[in-house]
């Protein structure tokens, strides 16, 4: 996989507050651009899946990896093309503050999708790097 973006932001709420708006699938359209509706097949748990309405389709992306309170992996199968989104948030100050990350990878398999990976990467960038001010707005409660 090769990395489409890295972003990360300091939230004033607790990492706990941060977690519950970030694992709020319903919810999650709020400071997910794109993003129609999304829900939880089951609980937050690996395996999970999500089912999410974006730009008219439905998708799914799976949880991968998770460790409660701190870090989530989605990863979503498109074709030939998988994306893997980790969020990442870490206690500062104490535990008043947060420091959140997102880190998205993108692979491509087969003709011609190898050749669109960069096009496919720059355009993730472009529509979902904005994700982690969005969940700072959510978070802290300043998104109108």
């Amino acid at each position: 996989m090769k990395r489409a973006f890295a972003v990360d932001t300091v939230i004033d709420r607790p990492a706990q507050d941060v977690w519950q708006v970030l694992t709020d699938w319903e919810r999650a359209p709020r400071w997910m651009k794109g993003v129609e509706s999304m829900r939880a097949e089951s609980s937050t748990r690996i395996g999970s899946t999500i089912t999410f309405n974006a730009r008219g389709k439905t998708r799914t992306s799976e949880i991968a990896d998770l460790d409660e309170g701190r870090s989530i992996t989605l990863v979503t199968i498109q074709g030939a093309v998988t994306a893997r989104y980790v969020y990442r948030l870490e206690p500062l100050d104490g535990g008043a503050r947060t420091h959140a990350h997102l880190t998205a990878d993108l692979a491509t398999t087969g003709f011609p999708w190898i050749l669109f990976a960069p096009l496919l990467r720059l355009a993730v960038r472009r529509t979902d790097a904005g994700q982690i001010r969005a969940l700072r707005a959510a978070a802290e409660g300043t998104q109108a």
